[in-house]
């Protein structure tokens, strides 16, 4: 199916959101939609490589796609790092709501797809809501921030050929000093003491981005946020993806997480689960050194997305 992409601009909670919107051209009816959040740090409306071939191919399908700058980045105002994932999950609502009011569009047949970080907001803009008829997340852990950092740290360290023993890692030792500086509501500068007195590691800049007072609020903000209790309120079906290769999430725990969330007595029945997982494929699902998608994969969301966009969304 052929479409088109246009800029697109909204209010969201820090001012004005800026993104792209396309717009497949429709035979007859109104098409459903889908809203792209993008993962940590300054993300844009194309999430690095990622959302522009996710974009489209999703556009191609029938669906019309909004993706859009985070705050304070791009074309869109405010600071994401003066925020919370809470803020985060605000903007992701601001941009469905846009997209529901396109002309062309059906507002019954919206719903999330985040990526990463971006997972946590959807989960959040999604957690008790009749109006969402679905949420998929991409690279989305199930654990805390805190622990998908210690994972990804762990990985780093091994990976370099120079790893003692976790528990007397030195990275490890400094990460987790670090995390308990945040609980306790620690400035900024005992973050670059602490850092200082370990010799300025490298990996600090390379898990989190060069640290300054504002970045270091919004990570100590944010570290211990558990994504279950909002996965546990949907009232929606869930597509989690993952690529099982993936060196930043713990996916086997993220994946015994979720099942043993949507097996618990009381949810609600529209909240069904499903998992996808993809052999060698990477943090954004993709092979090769982030080349190409991983087989098989985004056909299989895009077939997941058609069946939920073929029953269309009652109240209750």
């Amino acid at each position: 199916m052929s479409w088109t992409g246009s800029e697109a601009a909204f209010a969201g909670g820090a001012g004005r959101l800026a993104g792209t919107l396309a717009l497949p051209r429709r035979e007859s009816g109104d098409v459903p939609g889908v809203v792209l959040i993008g993962g940590s740090g300054d993300s844009d409306r194309d999430n690095g490589t990622y959302f522009p071939l996710l974009r489209a191919r999703l556009a191609e399908a029938g669906f019309a796609v909004l993706s859009y700058d985070k705050r304070g980045v791009g074309a869109s105002s405010g600071d994401w790092r003066a925020g919370t994932l809470e803020d985060l999950a605000a903007d992701a609502s601001a941009a469905r709501e846009h997209l529901c009011s396109t002309p062309g569009v059906d507002a019954a047949r919206v719903g999330f797809f985040g990526h990463s970080e971006g997972g946590w907001a959807a989960l959040l803009a999604a957690t008790g809501r009749d109006d969402v008829p679905w949420t998929v997340t991409s690279g989305c852990p199930a654990v805390t921030p805190a622990e998908q950092g210690r994972y990804e740290l762990s990985n780093l360290v091994r990976d370099s050929g120079t790893a003692r023993a976790e528990s007397s890692s030195p990275a490890l030792r400094l990460y987790d000093s670090l995390i308990e500086a945040g609980r306790r509501g620690a400035d900024f500068g005992e973050v670059r003491r602490l850092v200082a007195e370990a010799g300025s590691p490298p990996w600090v800049a390379g898990l989190w981005g060069e640290p300054d007072a504002g970045l270091w609020a919004f990570l100590a903000r944010k570290q211990d946020h558990d994504p279950l209790p909002g996965v546990r309120a949907l009232r929606c079906p869930y597509l989690a993806v993952f690529g099982a290769a993936d060196p930043l999430v713990p996916v086997a725990e993220s994946v015994r997480l979720l099942a043993a969330a949507h097996g618990e007595a009381g949810r609600d029945p529209r909240a069904t689960l499903t998992v996808e997982l993809f052999p060698d494929g990477d943090h954004r699902v993709q092979v090769d050194g982030g080349t190409r998608f991983a087989p098989g994969y985004p056909d299989a969301a895009v077939r997941w997305l058609r069946e939920r966009a073929g029953e269309r969304r009652g109240g209750g």
